[in-house]
């Protein structure tokens, strides 16, 4: 029993579309942005990484829906969109002014943290390209009707200006009218609702948003900040995550959103910035609640990306493999292996991913 009907990759031109931006990010390794002389750089974005993580890690067919600012730096980030292995035959240019003053691109320099001293992310990303769409921008129904299995957006994409919550809108129920499945990462961050309203402006478009979703994915702290949901006897420091407690949030969740079919939360308690216990519960209407296996102490290279590849690795599951327990599972150990390596996209593989879910070690392969 499928916890999703999702429409035939026969029928389909892409497994996956993704709505979101596509910022450059600077890392200085081991050093502080503060300090650093040298920084690796590619690409990253909560909504793009999981249609990437599903071509790259997965072996499916997906397309992004992005804005970039015709400049150099626009073109490195479509070198790294193209690297990843999405078309981008989607995405929308805008001519650049020469300095920025109406159109730009994304940056976000990110620390990883290490022991006592968390990861940092510090984003450059006023008005940005992605940010200037309006809903007509893209023929929504065009994109849908020449057959998409599953789109995903999220709480970022949102948050970036008035109207990129109207674009999502605009394009979910697209989604909707052509039979595609629709996912939605809450991804709630604080910067970016800070100077339009903060949490209660948060709660209103996600609430609104909510309405048009399949799949409903978040974090420990999303379902709360975004969509008003408490989790009861959760710590400020998240270091004791209570399963039962997320089940009935959930539970209070899927009874007022109706169209909910699925919805999933991954749990990590942060005992430091190198270890963190990592886990996730999901429920479908079908199939009721499963959990992933609980990974205590999990020790974290990177953690940036790893709930973006939890979600492509649940997203995975349920297209491909049918049961929600193996869906999770995958995201679950998608996510886990994403946090071993730098940057925020996945260089995880299938059988990797496969291996860890099954149960398997970290013994030396040769």
């Amino acid at each position: 029993m499928s916890s999703l009907d999702v429409r035939p990759a026969d029928e389909s031109r892409y497994d996956v579309v993704a709505l979101g931006e596509v910022m450059l990010r600077l890392d200085p390794g081991d050093r502080r942005i503060r300090t650093a002389r040298s920084f690796d750089v590619w690409e990253g974005g909560g909504e793009y990484n999981v249609a990437r993580g599903l071509r790259r890690c997965f072996g499916l067919r997906g397309a992004i829906v992005t804005a970039l600012a015709d400049n150099e730096i626009g073109r490195l980030v479509e070198d790294f969109m193209l690297t990843g292995g999405l078309d981008t035959s989607h995405v929308v240019w805008r001519a650049y002014d020469g300095i920025g003053r109406s159109v730009r691109n994304g940056l976000n320099f990110t620390e990883r943290g290490f022991g006592v001293r968390g990861a940092v992310g510090v984003s450059d990303r006023g008005n940005t390209a992605v940010a200037q769409l309006q809903p007509g921008d893209v023929d929504w129904d065009a994109l849908f009707a020449s057959g998409v299995r599953w789109f995903h957006t999220g709480g970022i994409f949102a948050a970036l200006s008035e109207s990129t919550a109207d674009v999502a809108e605009a394009a979910m129920q697209a989604a909707k009218r052509h039979g595609t499945i629709v996912s939605y990462d809450l991804n709630f961050r604080p910067s970016l609702w800070k100077g339009i309203g903060g949490t209660e402006r948060a709660q209103e478009v996600n609430r609104r948003l909510a309405r048009h979703v399949d799949v409903m994915i978040g974090n420990e702290e999303d379902f709360t900040a975004s969509l008003g949901f408490e989790v009861e006897g959760v710590d400020d420091d998240l270091t004791d995550l209570d399963t039962a407690a997320f089940r009935s949030m959930i539970e209070r969740a899927s009874a007022e959103y109706p169209n909910f079919q699925v919805v999933a939360t991954t749990l990590r308690g942060v005992r430091s910035a190198s270890r963190n216990d990592w886990g996730a519960v999901a429920w479908s209407r079908k199939e009721g609640f499963v959990e992933a296996t609980h990974r205590a102490e999990l020790e974290i290279f990177d953690r940036v990306g790893g709930g973006d590849s939890f979600a492509s690795g649940l997203a995975y599951g349920l297209m491909e493999l049918g049961s929600l327990q193996e869906a999770v599972e995958y995201g679950a150990a998608h996510g886990a292996l994403a946090m071993t390596t730098p940057g925020d996209t996945t260089m995880a593989t299938l059988a990797e991913v496969a291996k860890l879910a099954q149960g398997g070690s970290a013994r030396v392969q040769r």
